[in-house]
């Protein structure tokens, strides 16, 4: 390649990684495949080691990637949290020993699998976490804090209380996790996360720590940064260090002199990546001893002393023989494609979502389409690309009526999801059943998706009402059942009537409204039957709802099966009033931010205080937020308020204030 070509490339190249990255690392939302992306990258490597004056400052080979989010506050890493130089072949892992070996006489490798999550810091002080951060540009991070909180495995304090120990670790989504979640998204017409890594990303970068909490995070430790007051003088001794103090630490760390053994652990790994209950997409070979990676130095980017093997992805080629389209719980069309059977990661694979009408014309399928197909984190099916079509192919075409029911679908403007909105369709009356007794709806205790569907079936269940007239004896007749799980299930049914309204609201399956909005509009209204004749513009004027939900709201309540559906639950007696007890509205418009440990009550009792008093509580601190009330180890919540000027309370002046 001449150099006025090569220098138009690298221009290319720059602008197309510039774009992926910023899709991948900051949006959570890439567009193309690992490998697709690590492909430009090794081409721009490649020139510039050609052309070596062609190496800006810039080039994504010279830093490292990722920029800190303006959503949060920002946090300098004190160690800089660098990336590592990826391979691609056992002969660049040995060119790696080759260069070790120059500087370091008997080096000891350690190798450890990659997982592939978001890398963060975690900085102990006097044994308590006080700050947690995302790598970033490895320089800056974002203050994560409070979402780190809730990942269960993440010690809150350590037993040593060592003046200071960072350690840098991968937080992940379990493979498990990351199905059940795209399950739910599916269902219900949202877009679905790509893979586990972005939907541990996504996840962590929640404003609400509450929905980080519900993502069920997993974290890694696999770094030492810093400690003081502890001598500690390779990496395996920094992995038994950590993990005496509670951090959990990645799950092998071979070690070995010997690079040819070393490659046979990295194909191990290999090998068994698709059994274990994490993604991972690489194993990391570093140097052992800490005297000898300060000999081996680094570059502006990355470590001399370790490189990152990446496994290449399984993809097998098969036919699209069909498509099929199931309803999900909010009446979304999903199609499934039907292929010829081919093992893909361990399993047989014949069936794979090809998620919206927008992908389906993306990737220009058709009947009887050559396909290729990988597992997104070696769980989900997926099509990569097309590889050929059949002469005179026909186009796969959306339905325009249900399959289920026969009424008319819908695509509202600017979603990706066409739907049926006839809330009788008997596809949707299972899903619907499930989620009006599942624990944040109803949370009637029994009443699991295999016993409604049994119900169903015997003809019993065909609308959440029904549940209220279930007979002890033909239930204790169900396969499996009895008359003592009989009599707890209604128990629990009977139990149900008493919830308060907002679980009801949420119980109903209104499309934009989760709980924490149902709780806005159980506050506003206080019956049921007020909330049914609020208007668009009343419930716009609910701070904290939108345009999208309040007209979801009123379209829900504008058919008739849905006012049939509130009366004939009425009836029965369950009910449709508010019981939170309104002592009076002193905090009405007021947003108070908690944090820390109060010195007599639990977080979630001052937030039930002060929605007593007609006020609401946030999980982030903002221009709009009318108090923080702190306790000991308030932690980034308490700096951000004193940045911004929020006036900051304690319990005691608290309940002052509860005093009048």
């Amino acid at each position: 390649m001449e150099l006025e070509a090569a220098k138009k490339r690298v221009e290319e190249l720059r602008a197309l990684i510039e774009y992926h990255s910023n899709r991948y690392y900051n949006e959570d939302a890439p567009e193309i495949e690992d490998d697709e992306f690590d492909a430009l990258t090794r081409e721009l490597k490649a020139i510039e080691s050609e052309y070596p004056s062609l190496i800006t400052p810039d080039s994504y080979t010279q830093r490292v990637h990722g920029t800190p989010s303006a959503s949060f506050a920002p946090v300098h890493h004190e160690v800089p949290l660098q990336s590592l130089q990826d391979v691609f072949s056992e002969e660049e892992v040995r060119e790696f020993d080759r260069r070790v070996r120059a500087v370091v006489e008997a080096p000891v490798y350690v190798v450890e699998p990659k997982i592939d999550g978001l890398s963060v810091a975690l900085d102990y002080i006097d044994g308590r976490l006080v700050v947690g951060a995302t790598r970033g540009d490895g320089e800056t991070g974002e203050d994560i804090t409070e979402n780190l909180r809730m990942i269960r495995r993440i010690p809150q304090t350590i037993p040593q209380a060592l003046p200071r120990v960072i350690v840098r670790g991968e937080v992940y989504m379990p493979r498990q996790s990351f199905a059940d979640l795209v399950q739910v998204q599916i269902e219900n017409g949202e877009k679905a996360f790509k893979n586990p890594r972005n939907a541990a990303a996504g996840s962590l970068r929640q404003k609400n720590p509450a929905v980080t909490k519900s993502r069920n995070l997993d974290m890694f430790a696999f770094n030492l940064q810093l400690v003081e007051g502890a001598t500690v003088t390779s990496h395996a001794a920094s992995i038994r260090f950590m993990e005496s103090l509670g951090v959990p630490v990645i799950p092998t760390c071979f070690q070995t002199s010997d690079i040819e053994e070393a490659l046979k652990e990295v194909r191990r790994l290999g090998e068994a990546r698709r059994t274990l209950p994490f993604d991972m997409d690489g194993a990391v070979i570093k140097v052992d001893d800490f005297d000898d990676r300060a000999s081996l130095g680094t570059t502006g980017k990355f470590p001399k002393w370790a490189v990152a093997f990446k496994y290449p992805p399984e993809e097998k080629e098969t036919t699209l023989l069909d498509v099929e389209f199931q309803v999900g719980r909010t009446g979304v069309l999903t199609p499934i494609g039907v292929f010829d059977p081919v093992v893909l990661a361990g399993t047989t694979v014949s069936r794979a979502t090809l998620h919206n009408e927008d992908f389906i014309k993306e990737k220009d399928l058709h009947l009887g389409d050559h396909v290729a197909l990988r597992k997104a984190g070696e769980i989900i099916p997926e099509v990569v690309r097309v590889i050929s079509h059949q002469e005179g192919a026909k186009p796969v075409v959306f339905p325009t009526v249900c399959p289920s029911c026969g009424a008319a679908v819908e695509r509202e403007e600017g979603e990706a999801a066409i739907r049926c909105i006839n809330p009788d369709c008997p596809a949707q009356m299972v899903r619907n059943l499930i989620h009006f007794a599942s624990r944040d709806a109803m949370d009637i205790e029994g009443l699991g998706p295999a016993v409604i569907e049994q119900l169903v079936a015997e003809g019993m269940l065909s609308h959440a009402y029904d549940l209220y007239a279930l007979d002890k004896d033909r239930v204790a007749a169900i396969e499996r059942l009895g008359d003592k799980s009989a009599d707890n299930l209604l128990a629990a049914v009977e139990k149900s009537k008493e919830n308060d309204l907002y679980r009801v609201i949420f119980a109903l399956g209104i499309r934009h409204i989760g709980q924490k909005a149902a709780k806005l509009l159980a506050a506003r209204f206080g019956t049921m039957e007020a909330l049914i004749a609020a208007t668009e513009e009343e419930l716009n004027d609910i701070e904290g709802f939108g345009a999208i939900m309040a007209r979801s709201v009123v379209d829900f309540f504008r058919l008739s099966a849905s006012t049939e559906l509130v009366h004939r639950l009425a009836e029965v007696g369950v009910n449709m009033q508010d019981k939170t007890e309104r002592q009076d509205d002193r905090f009405a418009g007021m947003t108070f931010v908690l944090t820390g440990t109060l010195p007599t009550m639990t977080r979630p009792e001052a937030s039930a205080l002060i929605e007593q008093y007609g006020g609401k509580t946030s999980g982030s601190v903002s221009k709009k937020t009318t108090y923080v009330l702190a306790g000991e180890e308030a932690g980034s919540k308490l700096t951000k308020a004193q940045a911004l000027g929020i006036p900051v309370i304690n319990e005691e002046e608290f309940l002052k204030m509860l005093e009048g």
